[in-house]
């Protein structure tokens, strides 16, 4: 058979149906082939802007997901002991009454009772707007365990971030280097990129723990030791700085390297930006000069000690940045004593990325006008990108890890500039953006602002009048105040010990915190089960909804059942977790293509059922009627954030002849479907770098309702907000850290970032747990949700541990043979096998394909539970106690990320058993 007679494009069925996958968090457009109503066929949709027609494994398998045995049939009533899985069918109405009656009593009671957290679900512009609605501050998604330390990072420092926020320049990149980027998040999009770099040559570096995925194609690896990350980047930063292999120009014009910084030890102004009268930043010009840091045609300096009109000392930010890494703690020899990357390689990786920077400088031949209003004939670009995903960011010193890598890119003018890192719209926003997390009920008992959001200042946190922690999870406390996406790993430990308060229900979507998205598995389960002195369940009530037979359907004492994404509407909204590119701002739908063949109901539609019968003003009308009886499909046509600004960007006005703002038009989501559930609208081409300070793109942002002005952002390679945070803990301000956090704070809230080790590393016997354990996401299992989807289980349905084949002999160990994993939390049975591409003082495995026997209605000997195993069984959820006894979370302590990849293990031949044992686990506990 020749290819010209293979019709790939024609339809196998009788329909074609366009929507958007939820296979990953990707989002790729795919057409689904229909025949007598059933999923017969799904393939890559070639118009569609994030996969241009590519589909990967996990893709094309979303109708094994679709049609899965696992899926639930029929709402569910606990009718035995919490754990044991002993249940009744009951009808929706049921359902929905016992609901409301839980949540209703709450609401009347003490809102924050309810605590509400979702897990990788991609609805989060509807949960979070509803837990506002009904007045809970106890709301959160997974980012605070998935990737929380790169996004605060991001956008506390530059407006934008890795991954969602932004990607490299595919065309232009000549030298890309990636830091622990997962292969399951934006696989497509990166495939494709990585594909045009190869074809032009371009220098493609991986610096992991692990070489898999896209690190197998690297041009060079460099296999890291966990955590060490930013002493490397530290390392580059020196050899930069030390050969002024710096841009200069695009430091004094884009951030605020220039801005003078006042030196002012013990006093309430040390560390913070000197200003004029007007509040405007100040800096030291060439000719001795005080003037506006953003005045325009000045010639500012970035070195030296001055002295301000006013008397007091200061010095440009840059200057503290560079004394801090000139420092012998950043040198190449450090780093390689800790990274296991030695210094010779340190310093050729630092000359390679200055010369694609410097001696490949590209220019493209574009007219734009900067935010002042000067014209430009070029647009110049430094081509040296950079990725990273949660490698770097799991860990208790991820945020500043996150932040030196943006330092990297500041110095090398390598953000938003041809060849670099870019933004894509709706960034850049705020450094950080405006939105507070909410913090007082108002009069209808609604939050004054969403539950989560971005604090500003000490005033913005969530504590107490005594400094202590007001959310279930401690996010926004003193004790992790930029949680910006909360601390899902952190809520059922701590509503079990009652710390910092009871609750009464815990409301869960999608969130599999009984087995892969627990730390301390073994434990969490324990805790979802145990009671007080009375005999009572101490989280009372956990309702949980799911598409699937998941580890954690047997904990809920409520269970909703979802339907699948190829039965209801989503809205991939720009208010939420964008698909856009660099050039251009997209959004999507998905609807239903076929109806369901079981009692089940979309959660969307349930969440606005529920706020319809509780009464939630936002889900009523002023009459008393339900405001969405429609549903979420009325929900994201009609609902408004502000005037105008709605969950869909496309076709808005009642004409639907509107982009980006408008009113509601009724007939969006039939002009969504009609141009493949999605939109999309390029960027004007004089307006695609340098977002962050172009007049053309901030124009075409605002007009589509992204920014409120047209003023530059400012990249902050000094960040005054931590600096505040830091003289709060210091005894200045009027709102101040308790006495037991004011070293934590004052230490970690460094204007500069710095590198520490990570918690658990410090506090752990490090002889006796000698090696770094970490997991990996597979590329054909989103998050490991297909290993219970038929063909994906084909390609893994079991796991090893994977080790470098010469700490595997000094171990005894060879393929195949079985070991004990030993942490200072517990221990597991594994099977090992050796692996090259592995650090030789880490090991790995593939993350979450182990399974509890029994669950997701996998049969009693599948490999998944007979063979396959979770490392989270030997994490642990809390840090050792301090000397008063208290114990912090296992997590970074600016923003709240879970340190999965701090772990630290023994491990030794097992001789006896030859089954693997996530189901029997041998755990002691700290």
């Amino acid at each position: 058979m020749t290819h010209a007679s293979l019709k790939l494009h024609e339809p196998v069925g009788d329909d074609v149906k366009t929507t958007t996958c939820y296979m990953c968090a990707c989002r790729c457009g795919i057409k689904v082939h229909l025949k007598d109503g059933k999923v017969r066929y799904i393939q890559g949709n070639p118009d569609h802007p994030v996969n241009r027609g590519v589909i990967c494994a996990k893709g094309s398998a979303g109708i094994m997901q679709h049609y899965s045995p696992a899926r639930l049939t029929k709402p569910l009533l606990r009718v035995g002991e919490r754990g044991k899985g002993e249940f009744k069918e009951i009808e929706w109405d049921e359902a929905l009454a016992l609901a409301t009656r839980w949540l209703g009593e709450i609401r009347r009671r003490n809102p924050d009772e309810l605590a509400f957290f979702t897990g990788r679900d991609q609805s989060q512009a509807l949960t979070g707007w509803w837990a506002q609605q009904f007045g809970t501050i106890n709301y959160a998604a997974h980012g605070g365990f998935c990737s929380v330390n790169m996004a605060a990072a991001g956008m506390y420092t530059f407006g934008g971030s890795f991954w969602e926020f932004g990607e490299p320049d595919w065309e232009h990149t000549r030298y890309l280097m990636m830091f622990g980027v997962a292969e399951d998040h934006d696989s497509n999009p990166i495939k494709l990129g990585l594909g045009k770099l190869k074809q032009r040559g371009a220098k493609l570096l991986a610096i992991n723990p692990v070489r898999t995925g896209y690190a197998a194609i690297a041009d060079e690896w460099l296999g890291i030791r966990p955590g060490t990350d930013g002493l490397f980047v530290g390392a580059l930063i020196q050899e930069l700085l030390r050969n002024d292999w710096i841009d200069f120009d695009y430091l004094v014009r884009y951030t605020n390297a220039h801005h003078l910084v006042v030196r002012h030890p013990g006093g309430a102004d040390d560390g913070l930006i000197a200003r004029d009268a007007d509040g405007k930043p100040l800096c030291r010009t060439r000719d001795g000069q005080t003037a506006q840091a953003d005045a325009i045609d000045i010639a500012p300096v970035i070195v030296g000690e001055y002295t301000l009109p006013d008397g007091r000392r200061a010095v440009p930010a840059f200057q503290l940045f560079a004394e801090r890494f000139l420092g012998a703690e950043y040198s190449p020899e450090q780093a390689a004593a800790q990274s296991g990357i030695d210094a010779a390689t340190i310093r050729r990786i630092a000359k390679e990325i200055a010369d694609a920077a410097f001696r490949e400088e590209i220019r493209l031949p574009v007219r734009w006008t900067d935010a002042w209003g000067r014209t430009h004939d070029e647009m110049i670009g430094r081509p040296i990108s950079l990725h990273a995903m949660r490698g770097i960011s799991a860990h208790s010193n991820g945020f500043h890890t996150c932040r030196m890598l943006h330092s990297l890119q500041m110095i090398l003018g390598a953000i938003d500039t041809p060849g670099s890192f870019r933004y894509q719209p709706p960034y850049p926003k705020g450094v950080p953006p405006a939105n507070r997390p909410g913090k007082a009920r108002k009069p209808d008992g609604t939050l004054d602002a969403g539950p989560l959001g971005y604090v500003h200042a000490p005033e913005d946190l969530l504590v107490d009048a005594q400094g202590n922690p007001r959310r279930i999870d401690k996010a926004f406390s003193w004790q992790h105040p930029l949680a910006v996406h909360g601390m899902l790993q952190s809520v059922i430990a701590n509503a079990v010990a009652g710390d910092p308060q009871r609750i009464d229900t815990l409301f869960l979507f999608m969130a599999n915190m009984s087995w892969n998205s627990a730390m301390n598995t073994t434990g969490t389960r324990r805790m979802l089960v145990e009671k007080d002195a009375d005999g009572a369940y101490k989280i009372p009530r956990i309702i949980y909804v799911d598409a699937y037979a998941s580890e954690m359907v047997e904990f809920a004492d409520l269970v909703l059942p979802d339907t699948t994404y190829l039965e209801r509407h989503d809205c991939i909204s720009l208010l939420d977790r964008p698909i856009s590119d660099a050039d251009s701002a997209s959004d999507a739908i998905r609807h239903p293509i076929v109806a369901p063949d079981r009692d089940v109901r979309p959660f969307q539609d349930v969440l606005l059922d529920l706020g319809t019968r509780l009464g939630l003003p936002g889900c009523l009308r002023e009459d008393g009627s339900a405001r969405y009886p429609g549903g979420f499909a009325q929900y994201m046509v009609e609902h408004e954030r502000a005037p105008g600004v709605g969950l869909l960007a496309g076709w808005r006005g009642r004409d639907g002849l509107r982009e980006g703002t408008g009113e509601p038009n009724p007939q969006q989501l039939e002009r969504y479907k009609e141009h493949g559930a999605f939109w999309h609208a390029a960027v004007p081409v004089a307006g695609r770098y340098y977002k962050m300070a172009n007049r053309d793109y901030l124009e075409w942002a605002r007009g589509l309702g992204f920014v409120g002005s047209t003023h530059a952002q400012v990249i902050e390679l000094y960040s005054e907000r931590l600096q505040r945070f830091r003289l709060a803990a210091q005894g200045h301000g009027a709102v101040q850290p308790p006495e037991r956090e004011r070293g934590r704070v004052a230490r970690y809230f460094d204007p500069l970032p710095f590198w520490y080790a990570p918690f658990e590393w410090e506090q752990t016997d490090l002889d006796r747990y000698p090696i770094a354990a970490i997991t990996q996401r597979p590329m054909f299992m989103y998050h490991s949700w297909g290993s219970q989807n038929a063909w994906l289980r084909q390609i893994t349905a079991r796991n090893f541990l994977y080790i470098h084949p010469q700490t595997a002999q000094a171990l005894g160990l060879r393929d195949d043979d079985w070991a004990w994993v030993e942490s200072p939390h517990g221990r597991i049975r594994v099977p090992v096998r050796c692996h090259n591409g592995t650090e030789p003082g880490t090991v790995w495995s593939w993350n979450a394909i182990g399974k509890k026997r029994g669950a997701w209605k996998l049969a009693a000997n599948a490999p998944e539970s007979q063979q396959g195993f979770l490392l989270n069984h030997v994490i642990t959820e809390l840090l050792p106690p301090r000397e008063d006894g208290y114990r912090y979370a296992n997590a970074d302590p600016v923003t709240g990320q879970a340190a999965w990849f701090d772990l630290r293990v023994r491990i030794e031949k097992a001789t006896d058993e030859v089954e693997v044992q996530p189901h029997r686990i041998e755990v002691t506990r700290a």
